[in-house]
């Protein structure tokens, strides 16, 4: 690990001015951040750690959305009785995420502030079509996530929470790498007033909707409406743990699964 100042602003103001400063870099739970920095694969002059902005921590509900705050560990949303209640497919995928030490640690913004291309939170970002509240605006999940490890956020704008719709029916299905429990492939299936809407994480260098599935889900939400849906496997990921053509097929059995648990 390389040397690095250590900064904990005792407000936003003071993390977002900190943060200002040249090659300087935000600590959420830092379950990636410091294990990239320990093997010397990224480097930083300070780390402004958030860990003491209570205000961005909690979860709240806003008439017919839960809003919860970017500094809210996963563990939190698992056992949060209003997730449970009124958003149970949320409550869930953040239970599935990694161990009891990165459910403890990691946190809802620092999740998707990394875009990892295989993490949980994005596939429920852009399923419930959520807005990512900052200190400076509000962006829509279409339009938040834009590459690998890439978002909308400017260098020096700062995630304060997320407000996600409360929708008719919900469900995430995942089929997780043994060793760590990303997402090799992950579907947020939704059914909301507004639609439906079909996200995936974990088989492409971002999340992304299934626009084939929310086709025909919209005009009947059953699985046997996914009779005979295929994906392309051209930009799709392949690697060492599944290839291109493993995850166009897990992506539709994933999807139906999920519908299958979101009637239920």
């Amino acid at each position: 690990m390389y040397d690095f100042a250590y900064l904990k602003p005792a407000s936003l103001s003071d993390a977002a001015n900190q943060l200002a400063s040249p090659d300087s870099k935000l600590l959420a739970g830092g379950m990636s951040l410091i294990p990239s920095l320990k093997l010397r694969l990224n480097r930083y002059a300070t780390l402004v750690d958030l860990g003491a902005l209570a205000d961005l921590k909690g979860i709240r509900r806003e008439g017919d959305a839960l809003v919860i705050g970017a500094m809210t560990p996963h563990a939190e949303v698992a056992a949060s009785d209003e997730v449970l209640t009124v958003l149970p497919a949320l409550a869930s995928l953040a239970e599935g995420i990694g161990d009891p030490l990165v459910r403890n640690r990691g946190t809802l913004g620092g999740s998707i502030a990394n875009a990892d291309p295989a993490a949980d939170y994005p596939a429920a970002v852009v399923g419930l079509g959520a807005s990512v509240i900052t200190n400076r605006r509000t962006i829509t999940a279409d339009d938040f996530f834009k590459g690998v490890f890439e978002t909308a956020l400017q260098p020096d704008e700062i995630i304060t929470a997320v407000r996600f719709p409360i929708p008719k029916r919900a469900a995430y299905a995942k089929y997780r790498q043994p060793a760590s429990r990303f997402a090799l492939v992950g579907v947020f299936a939704v059914q909301s007033a507004n639609g439906v809407r079909v996200a995936v994480t974990g088989a492409a260098p971002s999340v992304f909707r299934l626009a084939a599935a929310e086709a025909a889900l919209i005009k009947r939400f059953a699985v046997a409406a996914l009779d005979g849906i295929t994906l392309d496997t051209e930009g799709l990921n392949s690697d060492i743990h599944a290839s291109a053509e493993y995850r166009a097929h897990a992506v539709v059995e994933m999807t139906k699964r999920a519908v299958a648990a979101a009637l239920k």
